[in-house]
C-alpha cells in the first residue's frame, strides 16, 4: 500500500483529534476512557491526580471525581496495572494473563519474575486463601511470608506483598477491588470480574493495536518495550509519511480529510498526547521534561508543569500548584514556547479560570498573561 503523505500540521490534527482535544468535547466519562482506551493513574497530585486531570482536560468542569468513582464502583471500568480502563476491555487481557509471564519487558526481567514467584510461592498461596476468607482487604493486611525478597535499587526494595501481588494481577489471580484513601483494596480476581470471556492472544493483541491507534491516530509500528502499554501499535492503520520527519507512521485512515477545529487545553504531564516524549517532538516540534524530581534550581518549568495546547500546537507550560491548605490555585508562570496573541491568552485564561473552578479554588495569578475580559450578554 502506498504510505499516505501528511504535512506536520496533518500530523499533528490527528493526534489531537483523536485524543478527544479538538472543538468538540465528549459526551462523558465513558465516552473519553473508551475513546483513549485508559485513563493512568498517577498519585502526584500537585495539581490533581492523572485520572482526574485527563478526564477535565477533555470533560471541563461537568466532570467529577465522584463520577469516575462510582463507574468504578459499577465495574463499568476496571483497575488493571495502575490503568483505568473499559470494563469490556478485560477480556483482551485475559489470555495473556494466562500464558504468564508478561509480555513488554526484557527476557531477563521475565525470567526473574517467574523465578521469584516461583520462589515465594507459599506466600502467594496465603495471600490468596486470606483473600478468600477476608477480602477485599489493603496490602498491609496480608501476610509477608516470602522466602526471598524483592531486591531493587528502587522504591519497592523489599516491598515484596506490593510487588507479588502486582505480580498475581499479571497472572489474573488477583485485582484491585477498589480504593479506601488512597490505598488499593485488593481480592481475588475471579470475585472483581467473574465471567469475563477470554479472546485469544493474537487476535486481543491485534484488537488491542487497533484501538491504540485509534486514540493515538498516528503512531510508529514500533517502539521501546513496556509490560503495561506499548508505544507501538504494530501492523494498525495504513502506513504514513509526515513531510519533515524521518521513517514511516501508522496512521488511523478513519481521521484522514477530516476537518479540524481546536481550542485551548492544559493538559496533565501523564496525557497520552504527550506521553510519548520522541513523538511529541517529532510531531508537535515541542520540547517537555517532567521536572518533579529535579532539585528545584534547575528547574525550567516547574514541580507539576502542564504542557498547553492551543489548536494543533503545543505552546508552552503552566506552572501551577493546587494550595489546597490556603484554597487557592497558585499559578506562578506562564512559559510561553511562541510569543501568545491576544486570542490565545484570551483562550488559555479561560482554561486556567476553569482549571481553579473546577479545583474549586481561588485562582492566584500574578503574571502578565493578556486575559479577554467576560463579553457583556445584551440585555
Amino acid at each position: 500500500m502506498t504510505a499516505h503523505q501528511l504535512s506536520r500540521a496533518d500530523a499533528r490534527r490527528i493526534a489531537v483529534r483523536a485524543q478527544l482535544l479538538d472543538a468538540t468535547r465528549p459526551d462523558g466519562l465513558l465516552d473519553v476512557v473508551r475513546g483513549l482506551t485508559l485513563l493512568q493513574i498517577d498519585p502526584t497530585a500537585a495539581v490533581a491526580p492523572n485520572a482526574d486531570l485527563v478526564a477535565w482536560s477533555r470533560l471541563g468542569s461537568s466532570y467529577t471525581p465522584a463520577g469516575l468513582t462510582a463507574e468504578l464502583e459499577k465495574r463499568t471500568l476496571l483497575e488493571l496495572q495502575a490503568m483505568i480502563r473499559p470494563g469490556e476491555d478485560l477480556a483482551l487481557y485475559r489470555a495473556e494473563m494466562a500464558e504468564w509471564p508478561e509480555r513488554g519487558t526484557p527476557p531477563s526481567w521475565r525470567e526473574y519474575h517467574r523465578t521469584w514467584v516461583a520462589a515465594n510461592d507459599a506466600c502467594r498461596r496465603d495471600i490468596l486463601a486470606r483473600l478468600g476468607a477476608e477480602g477485599p482487604l489493603p496490602s498491609r493486611a496480608l501476610p509477608d511470608t516470602c522466602a526471598e525478597p524483592w531486591r531493587s535499587s528502587g522504591w519497592s526494595n523489599n516491598r515484596n506483598v506490593t510487588k507479588l501481588l502486582e505480580l498475581m494481577v499479571q497472572r489474573g489471580e488477583v485485582a484491585v477491588a477498589g480504593r479506601t484513601g488512597g490505598d488499593r483494596l485488593w481480592d481475588l480476581a475471579d470475585r472483581v470480574y467473574p465471567g469475563i470471556p477470554s479472546v485469544p492472544v493474537e487476535e486481543a493483541l491485534r484488537i488491542r493495536d487497533e484501538r491504540r491507534l485509534r486514540a493515538l491516530g498516528i503512531a510508529r509500528a514500533r517502539g521501546p518495550e513496556s509490560p503495561v502499554e506499548p508505544v507501538g501499535v504494530g501492523e494498525a492503520g495504513e502506513p504514513a509519511v509526515v513531510e519533515g520527519v524521518r521513517g514511516t507512521w501508522r496512521v488511523d485512515p478513519a481521521q484522514l480529510g477530516l476537518p479540524f477545529e481546536g481550542r485551548a487545553a492544559l493538559l496533565s504531564p501523564f496525557d497520552r498526547l504527550v506521553h510519548d516524549r520522541k513523538r511529541t517532538t517529532e510531531l508537535f516540534e515541542y520540547e517537555y521534561q517532567l521536572e518533579m524530581y529535579k532539585p528545584a534550581a534547575k528547574r525550567r518549568w516547574g514541580y507539576f508543569a502542564l504542557p498547553i495546547l492551543y489548536g494543533d500546537r503545543l505552546v508552552g507550560k503552566l506552572d501551577a500548584t493546587a494550595d489546597r491548605t490556603a484554597g487557592r490555585l497558585r499559578v506562578d508562570a506562564v512559559h510561553q514556547d511562541v510569543p501568545f496573541t491576544k486570542d490565545m491568552s484570551a483562550g488559555i485564561g479561560r482554561e486556567i479560570e476553569d482549571l481553579a473552578s473546577w479545583l474549586e479554588l481561588e485562582l492566584e495569578l500574578e503574571l502578565e498573561l493578556e486575559l479577554e475580559p467576560e463579553p457583556v450578554l445584551p440585555g
